[in-house]
């Protein structure tokens, strides 16, 4: 399941889910509010994968050597919830047995970045 930070669109969650994909909000379970690293916390608890437009998670990731949660980092400011849900489809798509196993990624209007748990100096 995606978890969607502070900052991407909540109705994201239904193009997604609407394309077969599980997703929910950090809006939608009480989470609104909440610091990164009880988001983080959230989701390595419920296997979920953090997609977010915040730097932090992969610090506090490198910073603990954490093998869980994966996060997708999007640095693609100004997404429509259409055109962020196609985005995940296609990086799930390409990416998904690594997130499955623990990873971060970074994705840009031109590549996707792919770094495997744990960070490592």
């Amino acid at each position: 399941m995606l978890l969607l930070d502070q900052g991407l669109p909540r109705s994201t969650t239904l193009r997604l889910q609407a394309l077969g994909v599980d997703a929910e909000h950090v809006g939608e379970c009480g989470l609104a509010t909440a610091d990164d690293r009880t988001i983080l916390d959230y989701a390595r608890r419920r296997g979920h994968i953090i997609v977010t437009l915040d730097a932090d998670f992969h610090k506090y990731l490198a910073l603990s050597r954490a093998t869980t949660p994966s996060v997708i980092r999007i640095r693609i400011e100004g997404l429509k919830a259409e055109q962020l849900a196609a985005l995940l489809v296609d990086v799930l798509g390409e990416c998904r047995e690594d997130l499955s196993r623990g990873a971060v990624i970074s994705v840009t209007e031109t590549r996707i970045r792919l770094r495997n748990l744990p960070l490592l100096p």
